[in-house]
């Protein structure tokens, strides 16, 4: 090794050496040195996002679809709470994603700079792993101790605060060792017999996936154990990354509205889960349930969502003598086109007939989207990434990570034009970066999704005030102006039609397009 290193050097090195390929930053003065050392880095890509939203929504992306970590770099505490929304929806999606945070040199931090923050205090809700470095060699260290804990299964956010000293200081010992993998964690033999029992039983009998379940492979053995005991198939309601389309076995999700989803669930007696918790009401409400379980069903978790869901279907497959040929396999299916003025229903069969084979779709289409996953459903095959934690500002950002990590694969983003809005800088890093993404903003001129809450809140007669807080129409945001502002070519469609000849456009090029769907404001 080079004693020459600085403690910047060898933990990218380290992180290379151990698979991280891309670095998100939005770096400031105290990461400079880790900034160099990037550059001097063949095996590291650098991206820059202009929003660290977008430096932490694409490191999500990234890892849904690479299955592995990609790192960020962000600056102190201020940086990095600008991000945390979208390490919030990372987190609930159980992302890979290693976070360098640069902090001010150990000497200069009695002296309680203007940026002098509590970093720690800061990351900590946000992170399954945190550490501060104590010296460069320390740092190094706990660059190849971060790949590992982001590698947990299904992947953990992992955060280093990395004071500017050890990041300057050089280096006295041999580079940190890359550590093996972890194994997947497999259920136990007893969950494997519960399930088995309790699918045996009496009674409308549910398979109910999340997680890693909700994968190809995963969702094959699954359909086997729906073939050999008629049991449903239903998915969380936000899942991280569902593989679904044409000749793959259809799940069902179960509605966002904690009354919806608890009346669709309330006749099932034996329920068994499988990468994902019983479900519970997002918000609570007047007079609404919170848990939307059945009081009187049978529970069995057979793998937790960190456990390896495949094994764990597999044995229950094989336990049951479940047939080879899975259930519940997806006809092709694209339901007929409308006519006439763009509704979230004409956009979903725009989108079912346009779709490219192994698209990858990021959905924060919010209200307006609730239409476009079932007409999807018969469309071919794609991956369908949701907002895990409902933090919106996640649908651009999460696409471009996705772009980065299957450059060969065309990416969808559905968007809502006030979410959109959050992180609308994620369009100046697809532009920049060529990424192949199609961004489709359902603009509906309104915070839609919180009209409908304020009355399920039990406000009946919202007054003027209220209702300009959830108003996006003065002024109307011009989507083409600023998309094209960014760097991307945009066009916008108001009817059905004109929407079906931008989207085919947008989707023959190879590199980044937006297309502003204007559809009926809530109401009206």
């Amino acid at each position: 090794m080079n004693m020459n290193m600085n403690g910047a050097e060898v933990l990218i090195d380290t992180l290379s050496r151990g698979g991280v390929e891309v670095c998100f930053a939005n770096p400031g003065t105290s990461e400079m040195q880790l900034v160099a050392a990037i550059d001097g880095q063949d095996g590291m890509r650098s991206i820059l996002g202009l929003f660290e939203g977008v430096v932490t929504g694409a490191a999500d992306g990234y890892g849904r679809m690479a299955d592995k970590p990609a790192a960020t770099l962000l600056h102190v505490g201020s940086g990095f709470a600008n991000g945390c929304a979208n390490l919030h929806n990372a987190r609930r999606a159980r992302s890979p994603v290693i976070n360098i945070v640069g902090d001010h040199a150990t000497t200069h931090l009695k002296y309680d700079a203007p940026l002098t923050s509590d970093i720690a205090g800061v990351a900590a809700p946000f992170s399954d792993w945190l550490v501060t470095s104590t010296s460069p060699d320390d740092l190094a260290q706990k660059g190849a101790d971060a790949i590992s804990a982001a590698l947990e299964f299904p992947g953990q956010i992992a955060t280093i605060i990395a004071p500017a000293d050890h990041a300057w200081d050089a280096v006295k010992h041999d580079k940190p060792k890359i550590h093996k993998s972890p194994p997947r964690p497999l259920a136990d033999e007893s969950g494997i017999k519960d399930a088995a029992k309790c699918l045996q039983k009496d009674g409308p009998l549910v398979l109910f996936l999340g997680a890693t379940a909700l994968r190809e492979d995963a969702l094959i053995q699954a359909g086997r154990i729906a073939a050999a005991t008629g049991a449903r198939l239903i998915c969380e309601t936000f899942p991280s990354r569902l593989q679904r389309g044409a000749g793959r076995v259809a799940v069902e999700r179960l509605p966002y509205f904690g009354e919806m989803a608890a009346d669709y669930l309330k006749d099932f007696k034996q329920v068994v889960f499988v990468g994902a918790k019983p479900p519970v009401s997002f918000f609570a409400y007047p007079n609404k349930p919170s848990w939307l379980m059945p009081e009187d069903a049978n529970l069995v978790t057979l793998a937790t969502p960190r456990q390896c869901a495949l094994d764990a279907l597999t044995r229950l497959a094989d336990a049951l003598d479940a047939p080879e040929q899975p259930a519940h396999i997806q006809p092709e299916f694209i339901p007929p086109s409308e006519d006439g003025r763009l509704t979230p229903v004409g956009v979903g069969t725009v989108l079912a007939a346009l779709m490219p084979e192994n698209a990858i779709v990021s959905d924060g289409a919010a209200t307006a989207g609730l239409a476009l996953f079932p007409m999807t459903q018969g469309a071919p095959k794609h991956d369908w990434m949701t907002l895990t934690g409902g933090a919106i500002g996640q649908g651009l950002p999460l696409g471009l990570g996705a772009a980065i990590a299957c450059p060969d694969r065309k990416v969808l983003c559905l968007e809502a034009d006030g979410s959109a809005m959050y992180t609308v800088q994620a369009l100046w890093s697809m532009a920049r970066e060529n990424a192949n993404v199609t961004t489709v903003i359902l603009n509906n001129s309104s915070y839609a999704i919180l009209n409908i809450e304020l009355a399920r809140v039990g406000v009946s007669n919202p007054g003027p005030k209220a209702l300009a807080m959830l108003d996006l129409g003065n002024p109307s945001i011009d989507w083409v102006s600023i998309s094209e502002g960014l760097g991307v070519p945009a066009v916008r469609a108001d009817t059905a039609q004109g929407f079906h000849a931008a989207l085919k456009d947008a989707l023959s090029h190879k590199g980044p397009r937006l297309v502003e769907a204007i559809i009926p404001v809530p109401g009206q």
